[in-house]
Formats: structure tokens, C-alpha cells, sequence
């Protein structure tokens, strides 16, 4: 038996110089799987309880997904200041647990009839402040684990983790909706959560305060904006993926209206639809760093751009309550999983690549903020356009939007020619 299987597992064992062979980023690799699974739960599980329960009209919408946003654009900054003084995995952990907390009160609330769009302000508010902070300081653990010259690939397991859990997570979270009702399955995430915290506690790293940053925060902040400011790369990704941001979240805002209300479909169809996302990140994850090494890191950028682009014209052209139009659903999902892990693996790798470590948590801030500031009239114009002419306009938008993007990307910028990572800029420590 054990010489029949050993052509297969020949296949399935870890070459000797994968990342998962290593301890400490193993049990990372898990806590990212894990929690990853228990999104798939809230991010169908929000939505679904505004569009299905609350009967939340398309401004509406966008108000939701801008609460989310709003933290990004007051705390980022501040926030990065803070963490390259720190360590950052408590505030990691501290992140995982605050989520936990915070989807626990949905279903408390809507079991005691306090339950409206109003109080889903609040929570995507919290969230949004946890991923500001929290998720910061996660990008930057990561940075303490692997090595630089591997943060491509590490960020592609990163990817292929949560692919998995987009694989098999929506069918799971769809049917348990369902079956439990929205608010109610977001319990399941938070005790997926709370697992995840379990597991971080355990991770040992040799971490300090930062030492070497100006005492007095004002000093430190411009210290942070100055770094990638004179980085024209820096300044670059920013602006492209700004702008993607942009057009995402004008399409994102009207994705499950347009599921519910112009397709027909329940919770659990929709649940069933978004495996095509899954299908599309485990693509990206598993050949993404294979792909960026052919295409070049920057090259591989806009390329994920004009993919999601293309997703969500498709699906403003689809014919309503029709499987031509779930098919659509279900393409656009896939084009956005693929589009959007081969945006952020190279994107990611990019920016961390040139940064000194002592200007990493200034630096993540600082991008992070700057990228999403357009998503948050983004989103608020996705809501508008979506009532006042209709959900399709929300969608051309985000996918003609995208489309000009990559391709004004290609043309008039250096990503087109950056196909490695680039040095760090050692000068600006």
C-alpha cells in the first residue's frame, strides 16, 4: 500500500526549501487560513443581513462599505506612528480578538429587536478601525518571519490560504445563512477567530520596540509621508491602485444587490456563486509568484487590474434573472479573485521591498491611507449611481474605470518595465 501511494505523496510533500516548512511561518500560514474561512461567513454575512433583513437601499450600501473605509482614512496614519514604536504582533492578536467581540453583539442584537442598518454603521466601523490598526501590524509581522527576497512567494501562500478558504468557505457560509439566518452565522466566524488568537499567542518572535524613530510623533509622521513621498514607485502604486480602489468598491457596493434583486438568487445560491472567487484567488495564489517571476512584479500589477475590469463590465452587460446572467456572477467573481491577488502579492512585495525596517510601519500606514481614500467616495458614488440609474451604472463604471486604469498604467508609467523587486532604500532609514 505504502509503495502504491509513493508516487503520490512524492507529489504532495513539501519541497525542502518551502516557507511552510518553517515553524514559525507555518503557524502564521494556519492562523491566516483559519480566520480566512470565518470571513467568508461575515463578508456574506453583513451584506446579506442589510440587503435581505434590513431592506437596505443602494446608498445605503455605500454607506456601509464607507463606515468600513472611513477608520482607514482617520487612523491609518496616526496608527503607523504608533506601531513603529511598538511591537506589533499583540496588536495583531489584540485585533483578532476586538473582531470576535464585535460580530458577537449582531446576533445579540438582533435577537433583542435592536438590529438596523444603523447599528451595521457601528460594526463595519469597528472592523474597518481593527483592519486599520490590527491589519497593519499584521503585513509588518510577516516582514519579521520571511525574509524580503521571499515576500513575493509569501505573500502568494498568504493568497493561496485565503483562496482555499474562498474555495470551500461561500457554500458552507451560504447554506449556514440559511439555515441559522444571517446574523446568527456570524457566531461561527468569531469562534474561528478566537481560534486564530489561540494559535498567534503561540508564535515566538524576537521583537522590539522601535528605537530608532524621533521621539515626538509630529516629527515621526512626516518622517514616514517624506519616505514615500521621494519614492516615485511608492507614489506610483499608490495613485494606480488608489484608483482601483476607486472603482472596486463603486462595483462592490451593488454586487449582492444585484444578486438578490436582479438575478433572484437567495443566500445560499449566492454563497454557491462566490466559490468562482475562490477559484479565481487559488489560481493567482497558487501561480502568482511563478507568474510575477515570468511577467515581471510590476507588469503582473496591471494585469490584475485590467482582469477585474473586465470582470465587472461583463457582468453591467449580463441579461437579468437568466443562468447567461449567474454564469456572468459567477465569471465576474472569478476575474476578481484572480485580478485582485495579482494586484496585492506584487503590490505588496514591491513597497515592503524598498522600505528600511525601522520606516515599515510608517510606510504600510501611509500607503494604506492613501490608496483608500478613493475608495471612499468610491463607494458612495457606487451607492448613489446604483439608485438613481440603476445597478449596472455602478458596475460599467468600476469596469470601464479599471480597464482605462491599466491601461494609462501600462503606458505612462515605469511599472511597465519593473520586473523585479526593487532594492531598499537604505539612504532614507
Amino acid at each position: 500500500m505504502r509503495a502504491a501511494l509513493r508516487p503520490v505523496l512524492r507529489h504532495v510533500t513539501l519541497a525542502s526549501d518551502d516557507l511552510l516548512r518553517d515553524k514559525l511561518y507555518r503557524r502564521l500560514w494556519l492562523s491566516i487560513l483559519i480566520s480566512a474561512f470565518g470571513g467568508q461567513i461575515t463578508m456574506l454575512a453583513i451584506p446579506l443581513t442589510a440587503a435581505v433583513l434590513l431592506h437596505a437601499t443602494p446608498s445605503q450600501m455605500g454607506l456601509l462599505t464607507a463606515a468600513e473605509i472611513a477608520p482607514f482614512i482617520l487612523f491609518s496614519l496616526p496608527s503607523g506612528v504608533w506601531l513603529d514604536r511598538v511591537r506589533k504582533l499583540p496588536v495583531y492578536v489584540a485585533g483578532e480578538l476586538t473582531i470576535a467581540l464585535v460580530l458577537i453583539t449582531v446576533p445579540a442584537a438582533w435577537a433583542l429587536d435592536m438590529l438596523d442598518v444603523r447599528y451595521l454603521y457601528v460594526v463595519g466601523f469597528v472592523i474597518g478601525t481593527v483592519a486599520a490598526v490590527a491589519g497593519t501590524a499584521a503585513q509588518i509581522v510577516l516582514t519579521q518571519i520571511v525574509p524580503r527576497a521571499r515576500l513575493v512567494e509569501a505573500h502568494a501562500k498568504n493568497a493561496l490560504a485565503n483562496s482555499t478558504a474562498e474555495v470551500a468557505g461561500p457554500g458552507i457560509a451560504g447554506a449556514l445563512i440559511r439555515l441559522v439566518g444571517a446574523p446568527f452565522a456570524l457566531l461561527a466566524d468569531a469562534v474561528m477567530l478566537l481560534a486564530s488568537v489561540v494559535i498567534l499567542r503561540g508564535l515566538k518572535i524576537d521583537e522590539k520596540p522601535g528605537t530608532k524613530i524621533h521621539p515626538h510623533f509630529l516629527p515621526a509622521l512626516k518622517e514616514g509621508l517624506g519616505f514615500v513621498w521621494r519614492m516615485r514607485l511608492l507614489v506610483t502604486m499608490a495613485a494606480l491602485v488608489g484608483m482601483w480602489q476607486l472603482f472596486h468598491h463603486a462595483a462592490m457596493v451593488v454586487q449582492i444587490l444585484f444578486a438578490t434583486r436582479e438575478l433572484g438568487l437567495n443566500e445560499r445560491q449566492i454563497g454557491l456563486c462566490y466559490v468562482g472567487l475562490g477559484v479565481g484567488t487559488v489560481g493567482a495564489g497558487a501561480f502568482g509568484s511563478r507568474i510575477s517571476r515570468r511577467l515581471g512584479v510590476g507588469p503582473c500589477l496591471l494585469i490584475g487590474i485590467a482582469i477585474c475590469g473586465v470582470g465587472w463590465l461583463q457582468l453591467a452587460l449580463a441579461p437579468a434573472n437568466s443562468n447567461w446572467g449567474v454564469a456572468s456572477f459567477v465569471l465576474m467573481l472569478l476575474c476578481f479573485g484572480l485580478g485582485a491577488v495579482l494586484i496585492f502579492i506584487n503590490f505588496l512585495a514591491l513597497r515592503q521591498a524598498v522600505t528600511p525596517e525601522p520606516l515599515l510601519g510608517r510606510m504600510t500606514s501611509t500607503m494604506r491611507w492613501l490608496i483608500l481614500i478613493p475608495a471612499l467616495p468610491g463607494a458612495l458614488l457606487g451607492g448613489y449611481l446604483g439608485e438613481h440609474l440603476g445597478l449596472r451604472a455602478s458596475l460599467g463604471l468600476g469596469g470601464a474605470g479599471a480597464l482605462l486604469l491599466a491601461l494609462v498604467g501600462w503606458k505612462f508609467t515605469m511599472l511597465a518595465s519593473q520586473r523585479e523587486l526593487a532594492a531598499q532604500h537604505v539612504e532614507a532609514a
